[in-house]
């Protein structure tokens, strides 16, 4: 009786052992985005984001003349706070992101850049996204839109 109790105690634990495995090696959810050419350019199709847990786009600008300016407009009064880029939801006007962390869960998600050339479009969900040599332009649905670039950032 006491083996076959220890057995079973053996198996379950070697099953919850698997489990836990397999569950933590579990690859994590590709999140699909573009970046220009330079790389200085990134944005991110976030499926479900923020409290109204609809699409985003999320574009962020290595470096960028105004990153300082936006910096300290992002860390004043709000401790912790960095600038992180921009977002622009299905449904509203662009803004600008301050935020304590990373914008998505690196656990659950990897985000997976694709090339978009100049002159080049790219369509994922509801955004569209074209290349310039002078920056990239990203629209939603609501016809609202964001345009970035190393020297200025325009928000419709």
């Amino acid at each position: 009786m006491k083996r076959t109790v220890s057995m079973k105690l053996a198996a379950l634990s070697l099953l919850a052992s698997l489990a836990f495995v397999a569950a933590a090696s579990a690859a994590p959810t590709p999140i699909p985005g573009i970046r220009s050419p330079s790389g200085n350019i990134k944005c991110l199709y976030i499926p479900r984001f923020g409290a109204t847990g609809r699409p985003e786009l999320l574009c962020q600008v290595a470096h960028a003349a105004y990153g300082a300016r936006l910096q300290k407009s992002c860390s004043r009064g709000k401790a912790g706070l960095d600038w992180h880029g921009f977002e622009l939801p299905t449904a509203g006007k662009a803004r600008v992101v301050c935020a304590g962390g990373v914008l998505y869960d690196p656990r659950t998600q990897k985000p997976t850049y694709a090339l978009l050339r100049y002159g080049r479009t790219w369509k994922h969900g509801a955004f569209t996204c074209v290349s310039r040599v002078a920056g990239v332009t990203c629209t939603s649905p609501a016809k609202h839109g964001l345009f970035v670039s190393r020297q200025s950032y325009r928000i419709s």
